[in-house]
């Protein structure tokens, strides 16, 4: 499970759709107090920024919307409590730019 800290645009179509797709499964997680991947990295660092979350999943949709997809699937903003910013990082920017340029898959990072 990952949530990345690159701009939606820099992501290849894979990393951009895998992301969304993770997204709203760490919102489930959260939002319901599921047992599954509750004490994951991930999940930690988002569990009081709901409204960050929230914020980077429009991210994604609008660029997700640019590039032509459909996106029917919002969430619901009544859940996105907390901090609008995400300060918590399980790697740096840096970090996270390294590993995607390794993966060779397209991302413009």
């Amino acid at each position: 499970m990952r949530i990345w800290d690159i701009p939606p645009d820099k992501l290849c179509r894979n990393h951009l759709l895998g992301e969304h797709r993770e997204l709203h499964a760490l919102w489930s997680i959260i939002i319901n107090n599921k047992k599954a991947y509750s004490n994951h990295p991930e999940t930690l660092r988002w569990k009081d920024k709901l409204r960050a979350l929230h914020l980077r999943h429009e991210k994604l949709v609008e660029e997700m919307d640019k590039r032509g997809y459909n996106h029917q699937s919002p969430l619901d903003v009544r859940f996105a409590t907390g901090s609008d910013t995400q300060d918590e990082f399980i790697d740096s920017y840096e970090k996270q730019v390294k590993i995607l340029k390794e993966k060779n898959c397209g991302c413009s990072v």
